[in-house]
């Protein structure tokens, strides 16, 4: 059986946009998350975090501390009931990255890498999959495989959705945040 999912971009989106989130002091959810979550677990999505870490790549902070955060993260949202079924992360940069991580990758965000990794390794169906941020690279991450997206006005948001205006994308969807996210993919998958 193949399940459905939700790709959930993690900085502005989940949690509040601080820049470079280099302490785990900096960590917070947004208002709604726990229950938008809940709302599409019980809908009967997977849940997975889908994010660019370019600090990574800058040499800001390594890898090691983006699994930290994504642990305590975790924690959080276990304190509401609620969970992610798994996080991907791209470390790289094509120009500003140190060493290793200055490469042209298939992951970083628009490109579907980190999505076609978790459709791979949970076992997926991409037509009943959404793709959830709050800039143009997550809305085209999804559109990059074939999966809806809606763009959410938290984080980055007011700013992306000029930018989907302007290249014509009339078709995604904007919500104000999360509960009102989950309200739209609950609702599309009523109508199937």
């Amino acid at each position: 059986m193949k399940y459905p999912a939700v790709f959930l971009d993690r900085d502005g989106t989940i949690i509040e946009e601080v820049g470079y989130l280099d302490s785990l002091d900096k960590v917070e959810l947004l208002p709604g998350i726990p229950e938008a979550l809940s709302a599409l677990r019980a809908g009967g999505f997977k849940l997975f975090v889908i994010t660019n870490q370019s600090g990574v790549a800058r040499g800001l902070f390594d890898e090691t501390f983006v699994h930290e955060t994504h642990e305590f993260l975790s924690r959080k949202l276990k304190e509401f009931g609620c969970s992610v079924d798994g996080f991907y992360f791209c470390p790289h940069h094509p120009t500003e990255g140190r060493g290793r991580y200055r490469i042209q990758c298939n992951c970083r965000k628009p490109k579907p890498g980190m999505i076609l990794q978790a459709v791979k390794e949970h076992n997926l169906d991409l037509s009943q999959c959404w793709m959830v941020g709050d800039k143009m690279s997550d809305i085209m991450a999804g559109k990059n495989v074939g999966i809806k997206a809606v763009l959410v006005l938290t984080g980055y948001g007011q700013k992306a959705m000029n930018e989907l205006v302007e290249e014509g994308y009339l078709d995604v969807p904007i919500a104000k945040d999360m509960k009102e996210v989950a309200q739209i993919i609950l609702e599309s998958k009523k109508l199937k």
